[in-house]
């Protein structure tokens, strides 16, 4: 009796599926038809056939299969996009929010922070309740420009800035000659006016020839405050105890760091470029004649961007004389370089 109530219950609900199947399968068919009869070129899906599909793909499990107007994969597509529309509608705000922050209030935290460098967002914060701005502590922390918990030293750049006026560096470089000698040429440069103090040529450097050069360089009581060299080993013991009883500070730059000594390699990477890569050396002599004038020209006629376009010399600005007068060029270091200058009609 149970089996035969069970294979009646079956045979109910086969059918109703069945019929339910053919009635979906009607409907999606019509749909389709009418969507199709809009338009004779393209059928021009709307929005409500569209969420059609989209009820009918969660309900029935055979709607792929009498799906004529677009691929299966385009309803799937329709479904995602509507999720996507209507989280984004749940999501949505439904109140102003956070009143937004005066630019005022901004601008005053700022100028606190910067004039207080020690204190921290409390401080801040109580100063401002004390004003009777009510803003919360997180929100000035915030507001708060990003620094250290204590204030940083000077940075190499502002202390080579700051001593500038009392400040020379020294280096070597090396010049090749025409007979494949090699010659060692030092240059000391003054900072404050980017100025050549003195050079010198040299095939054998030692530590006592490099000490002879600055006591040269600076006589009586002309020596500055700081020497700003590498770690070379040139500058040896009997270096240092010289230029320490001139009363000169040696500052040491850190190992293979050029950049901390900008000036001298700045001049360095000048006097190459602009002179020596242009001419072959054929001894000591010859260069140190070709360094001379090149020099000249260095100071006196090439202008630099760290000393406003001015040279180290300052050269005067010549007024452009009366009608008639025409410019004309001065060479410089062989014809290297030229001077330019007005000259006046005869």
């Amino acid at each position: 009796m149970m089996k035969m109530t069970l294979n009646l219950l079956f045979n109910i609900l086969f059918g109703f599926k069945k019929t339910f199947d053919i009635v979906l399968e009607n409907l999606a068919l019509r749909q389709q038809l009418a969507t199709m009869k809009r338009s004779a070129k393209r059928p021009q899906l709307r929005a409500s056939d569209r969420l059609f599909w989209i009820i009918l793909s969660r309900f029935w499990s055979n709607w792929r299969q009498v799906l004529i107007v677009v691929k299966p994969e385009t309803v799937v597509r329709w479904h995602k996009k509507g999720f996507k529309l209507f989280w984004k509608f749940k999501s949505r705000r439904k109140g102003p929010g956070r009143p937004p922050i005066s630019p005022e209030i901004r601008d005053l935290i700022l100028k606190m922070a910067n004039a207080n460098p020690l204190w921290g967002a409390p401080r801040i914060h109580g100063e401002l309740l004390k004003l009777g701005i009510k803003i919360s502590e997180r929100t000035v922390s915030n507001l708060m420009p990003s620094r250290l918990t204590t204030p940083p030293s000077q940075t190499w750049r502002t202390f080579l800035k700051n001593h500038m006026k009392n400040m020379i560096s020294i280096d070597f470089f090396i010049v090749p000659t025409a007979t494949f000698r090699i010659l060692f040429v030092l240059v000391i440069l003054s900072h404050s006016r980017r100025q050549v103090v003195s050079f010198k040529a040299t095939s054998n450097p030692t530590t006592m020839w490099t000490a002879h050069q600055i006591i040269e360089a600076f006589p009586w009581d002309t020596a500055p405050k700081y020497l700003l060299r590498d770690r070379d080993s040139i500058y040896g013991a009997y270096f240092r105890q010289r230029v320490k009883n001139m009363g000169i500070k040696e500052i040491i730059t850190a190992a293979r760091s050029p950049w901390q000594n900008p000036f001298v390699e700045r001049l360095i990477g000048s006097i190459r470029k602009d002179c020596l890569d242009h001419v072959i050396v054929l001894n000591e002599s010859h260069l140190s004649r070709i360094l001379s004038s090149y020099f000249d020209y260095y100071h006196h006629d090439r202008t630099h961007y760290g000393l406003g376009k001015d040279t180290p010399f300052e050269r005067p600005v010549q007024p452009r004389p009366a009608k008639g007068a025409k410019v004309i060029e001065l060479p410089r270091v062989g014809g290297l370089h030229h001077r330019y200058e007005w000259k006046k009609a005869a």
